[in-house]
């Protein structure tokens, strides 16, 4: 039995679902789509900087997390089939801090570096937007999964038919 197969016997039996390379880089796009939508104007006001210098910075910053979630999510996927753990609301909060903390380590050069301030500075500002992400990771992530488990459960009940030529 290859390992691929039995890596989808592994994960159908503990109920977490695998996702393919193509999944994973939709949801990260989706998510970080979303989050500069919804974030770079207030920044930009915020911050007294352009619409332009805000919103380059948010998808050189969304770039990372897109990379970062992708890699997070693998490994919390894997660790997921092999404890075998449900997706509580504790497990999600702990998700969404391990997930913003791991990205600070990118993020805080990064902006130090964009808006030419010290790292303190791009640190205190990372915070910010860790105290917005934070909800947002959490509550995108709860809606992406219900949306997702009600696509493969129509998907399930209604498989594609095959014509015969």
């Amino acid at each position: 039995m290859s390992a691929s197969v039995m890596s989808e016997k592994k994960a159908a039996k503990s109920g977490v679902p695998t996702k393919s390379i193509k999944e994973r880089a939709f949801h990260a796009l989706l998510f970080e789509l979303i989050g500069v939508v919804l974030f770079a104007p207030g920044l930009a006001w915020l911050l007294g900087q352009s619409l332009g210098k805000m919103g380059a910075m948010t998808v050189m910053i969304s770039t990372v997390a897109m990379l970062w979630n992708m890699v997070f999510n693998a490994g919390f996927d894997r660790l997921r089939r092999r404890i075998g753990f449900a997706m509580s609301l504790k497990v999600r909060a702990l998700h969404a801090i391990s997930f913003e903390t791991g990205l600070i380590v990118a993020v805080v050069p990064l902006a130090a570096w964009w808006l030419s301030i010290s790292l303190w500075e791009a640190f205190l500002l990372d915070i910010g937007l860790l105290l917005l992400f934070l909800p947002y990771t959490l509550l995108f992530n709860m809606a992406y999964d219900k949306l997702r488990e009600r696509m493969v459960a129509r998907s399930n009940r209604n498989p594609p038919t095959r014509s015969r030529a």
